[in-house]
């Protein structure tokens, strides 16, 4: 078996660490015996749907996330069955904001892709700082990095996680095998458990049968506390 994870556009999405979490995903499978393809996408090629089992958007200057979004609202069908049938999608920062109904720049405000009933909206407020979540799916915290000026509506959907470090109440989206979030640093590789229920959840779209085994995450299980304990007291 092999998971295929499709890295879109990282000429023009990768200001955030974005290598990072692919790596964390592609090695948390390669440490348990799993074969894994990385098929970076440019910006003219085609999306392979049908081969693949993860997406991964990250985030992009205003001009690049629009470049990008043009693309892919020509695939658009393609993507939202992509998504409802359970396929895995990461999106963080402008990566995360693409994939909703609408988002802004710093001179308009765009209509995304409509994957995400979430609007996102400029806010008078930097958010710039650690953030600290806890979520009702990980026994651990989510840790990670932020900074942008924008605030998201994410209406009933359910979030990421609430803020217990922080400057709002929650954070980030998820929607049946999506999960977007502004949080980076980047995120995955400080947080092995959510790296874990993405690859679990993507394991179990594909009918696989396979267990992750449990890793020795020292190192990230300290990176994870740090952050905590020193932001949290």
């Amino acid at each position: 078996m092999t998971v295929n994870i499709a890295h879109l556009y990282p000429e023009l999405l990768n200001l955030y660490g974005d290598k990072g979490n692919i790596l964390s995903l592609k090695y948390r499978l390669l440490w348990r015996g799993i074969d894994v393809n990385v098929k970076e996408y440019q910006v003219e090629e085609d999306i392979d749907f049908d081969n693949t089992d993860i997406i991964y958007i990250g985030g992009g200057t205003d001009k690049e996330q629009i470049v990008a979004l043009d693309k892919l609202k020509v695939c658009k069908e393609q993507f939202e069955t992509f998504v409802e049938k359970g396929g895995t999608v990461i999106g963080v920062c402008g990566g995360y904001h693409i994939l909703g109904k609408q988002f802004v720049t710093e001179s308009e405000t765009l209509d995304g892709l409509g994957i995400l009933d979430i609007k996102t909206k400029k806010s008078n407020k930097r958010y710039v700082g650690n953030v600290i979540l806890d979520t009702d799916f990980l026994s651990m915290p989510v840790v990670g990095f932020e900074n942008h000026s924008t605030v998201t509506d994410i209406g009933d959907l359910k979030p990421l996680g609430i803020v217990s470090y922080g400057s709002r109440v929650a954070e980030g989206v998820i929607y049946k095998n999506v999960i977007g979030t502004n949080l980076h640093g980047p995120i995955l590789p400080k947080n092995p458990q959510l790296c874990d229920y993405i690859l679990n959840k993507t394991l179990k779209n594909k009918n696989s049968e396979v267990v992750l085994t449990p890793l020795d995450d020292s190192i990230e299980n300290d990176a994870n506390a740090y952050i905590f304990n020193r932001f949290s007291k």
